[in-house]
């Protein structure tokens, strides 16, 4: 595993990033970006769920707010595997940082439910829908969390 993260490390697009002055804090404000836009997008989306902003028509808020999110987790993938990319070894030995990947894979987890469980229509799904958007409110601002911990624990 150590050979594969080194090797990772040494990629082209890695070594220009860590060679370029501009490259790292261009990946990182976009990273920054991406995860402001989807941790909006999904409060939003779960506050709706639980019956905030019902003046808006529910379906296309959530569609509006769906796409967004999903838009702003491939920018954040990117990104992400980008800063990941740059001291890989490192970062896959802190326990934080695996901390955050386990929240990601639970909070994709917690939306695949969620689509099995809605039902069609303008109106969440009833009381699963509504616990659902808590533990992705709790997910998310986790992952947030220990996104955060990384460059302080390092």
């Amino acid at each position: 595993m150590n050979e594969f993260l080194a090797g990772i490390e040494q990629l082209a697009i890695v070594r220009g990033v860590k060679a370029s002055f501009v490259a790292y804090p261009i990946v990182n404000a976009l990273h920054i970006m991406s995860i402001g836009a989807l941790l909006t997008s999904v409060w939003l989306m779960d506050l709706r769920i639980l019956g905030a902003f019902r003046s808006l028509p529910y379906a296309a808020f959530i569609a509006l707010l769906r796409r967004t999110a999903f838009a702003a987790f491939a920018g954040a993938l990117v990104t992400g595997s980008l800063l990941f990319s740059v001291r890989a070894s490192e970062y896959a030995a802190m326990p934080v940082f695996l901390t955050k990947m386990t929240l990601i894979l639970l909070a994709g987890a917690n939306f695949l439910v969620f689509m099995r469980r809605a039902k069609g229509g303008d109106e969440p799904a009833g009381g699963i829908a509504a616990i659902l958007a808590v533990i992705s409110l709790g997910l998310w601002t986790s992952v947030l969390f220990a996104g955060r911990f990384i460059g302080f624990l390092n």
